[in-house]
């Protein structure tokens, strides 16, 4: 039991770290702009799929007008926010907190 619980802690944190020189190295994405692979690559806590149905919902609704709007979109949630709001923009814009 204590082997599974250490590997459990092992795969928890080299996740984390994982995650975090992902946010390190992510550029700043406009998510009004950028195609699905940008958005995939440099918005953290999103894949291809959350990716394509953010195009799919600025396609529909004509854009976004805040970042907070992307919680409109299915798989993305305020952790999602949280982890990358230094890199989201809107039309070229880093939007002010």
């Amino acid at each position: 039991m204590k082997i599974q619980t250490k590997t459990l802690a092992q795969f928890v944190v080299g996740s984390m770290c994982a995650s975090l020189l992902m946010a390190a190295h992510a550029e700043p994405v406009d998510i009004n702009l950028a195609s699905a692979d940008a958005l995939a690559q440099n918005i953290v806590g999103v894949g291809p799929v959350t990716a394509q149905k953010i195009i799919s919902y600025r396609e529909e609704h004509g854009g976004f007008q805040t970042v907070d709007e992307l919680m409109n979109v299915s798989g993305v949630g305020i952790k999602v926010l949280e982890a990358n709001q230094d890199v989201l923009m809107i039309d070229g814009k880093v939007p002010q907190n």
